[in-house]
């Protein structure tokens, strides 16, 4: 929620929640400023783009601006914004998850990725819809050299299956590291 809708909530204005976060979060609430697709506060063109048949969400920036930015969380973020939220601006879950796997998939090169058939390969998140949640995003320092990232938790998924291993189970790792690199097309 925005510091404006925050505020109209609590009676305030928008600047006492902007003091008030970082006493909330010992001094490690972070701000986000929208830069696109937030247009009039809304997510009306993000919504258009992700409807488009040649938008394909996910393979974003993973590096160079690690501390900056954290898209690494857009698969919990679709389906709790556009699934779990009826209305204009929604997707069906089969839509979701067929954006978030095959259509991803298909455009590296990885054709029989992210199908539910026999003889795929097949890793497979095991959701608590209802319970999906992203929490705010936190600073880590576990890159080499003692260097950032913006790390942020998600809850809500009862088990993720790798190649037929557990490697989660209700938001905790098993141990299991069964994957391996693969290269596109």
């Amino acid at each position: 929620m925005s510091m404006a809708g925050q505020a109209t909530v609590k009676g305030c204005t928008p600047q006492e929640i902007a003091y008030d976060r970082p006493l909330e979060t010992d001094g490690k609430g972070l701000f986000l400023a929208a830069l696109g697709n937030y247009e009039n506060g809304t997510l009306t063109s993000a919504h258009e783009m992700l409807r488009h048949p040649h938008c394909i969400p996910g393979l974003g920036d993973g590096g160079t601006h690690y501390g900056a930015i954290c898209e690494a969380s857009y698969s919990t973020y679709l389906p709790t914004q556009y699934v779990r939220n009826p209305g204009a601006e929604s997707f069906e879950l089969a839509e979701a998850v067929h954006m978030l796997s095959h259509k991803a998939a298909k455009a590296v090169g990885l054709d029989e990725r992210g199908l539910l058939k026999p003889g795929a390969k097949v890793d497979i998140n095991v959701t608590d819809l209802d319970r999906l949640q992203l929490h705010l995003p936190e600073i880590v320092r576990d890159l080499p050299a003692g260097g950032q990232r913006l790390h942020q938790r998600a809850t809500g998924y009862d088990a993720t299956i790798v190649s037929g291993e557990i490697i989660r189970r209700f938001d905790q790792s098993a141990g299991a590291r069964p994957g391996r690199l693969i290269r596109g097309a």
